[in-house]
């Protein structure tokens, strides 16, 4: 099986060297997308012969997941991989992944919302996003926001994802969902950093609503 790790990036020159270098232990089909970073991330990305696309602009983080699936697609992927590039997601869950695969279209991770390190508004948030998707889309998912995850070619194309900021989390999970995809579940270990970027209660209000589009429209 040939897979593409997409690895999407906006500020993290002080880590994307690392987070790539734990990667290359698993896949030597990297791909970096900066996401028009205003740091260094895109020369010290340069450096670690990962393939390096790049948005002028910051465009959000599904553009950079989608800029990077493409280009996996493009270059004879048979499986897409996605992973944070804050290091949240240690890359020795990547074979897992990659095992589970073998008997599903897409594999889901959820982390562990007993941490004390997680932050009590995030906790509620996923809870009420995993609510609602189950009742939309009739998908039950313990952590539809994780970013790391692994899915077919096929399954990517079946997608047909849109969503341009932190919204690909859930339209990955709905359309899932929506087109009766088969998928598992792993859990996963999680590092929270004290530059963790995740949703914000805003974006966990945009998410919800774009739920009830994506159920709408075909």
């Amino acid at each position: 099986m040939k897979l593409f790790v997409i690895i999407p990036a906006f500020n993290e020159g002080r880590r994307i060297a690392e987070v790539v270098r734990e990667v290359k232990e698993y896949s030597k089909n990297i791909v970096v997308v900066d996401d028009g970073s205003k740091d260094n991330t895109h020369q010290i990305a340069k450096k670690t012969n990962a393939v390096v696309l790049r948005h002028l602009i910051n465009l959000g983080k599904g553009a950079a997941l989608r800029t990077g699936a493409e280009y996996a697609n493009a270059n004879g992927a048979d499986a897409i991989l996605f992973i944070d590039s804050d290091g949240q997601h240690p890359p020795k869950g990547i074979p897992k992944l990659a095992k589970e695969l073998e008997n599903a279209d897409i594999v889901f991770t959820y982390r562990n919302f007993k941490s004390a390190h997680m932050p009590l508004t995030k906790k509620f948030g996923n809870f009420f996003l995993n609510k609602l998707l189950a009742m939309l889309f009739g998908i039950s998912l313990r952590d539809a926001q994780c970013g790391f995850k692994i899915m077919t070619k096929k399954a990517y194309g079946r997608l047909g994802l849109i969503s341009s900021d932190y919204n690909i989390e859930s339209e990955i999970a709905a359309k899932t969902g929506k087109y009766g995809l088969r998928f598992k579940q792993v859990p996963i270990e999680t590092i929270y950093t004290d530059a963790y970027k995740g949703t914000t209660v805003f974006d966990g209000m945009s998410i919800a609503m774009r739920m009830f589009w994506w159920k709408l429209s075909r």
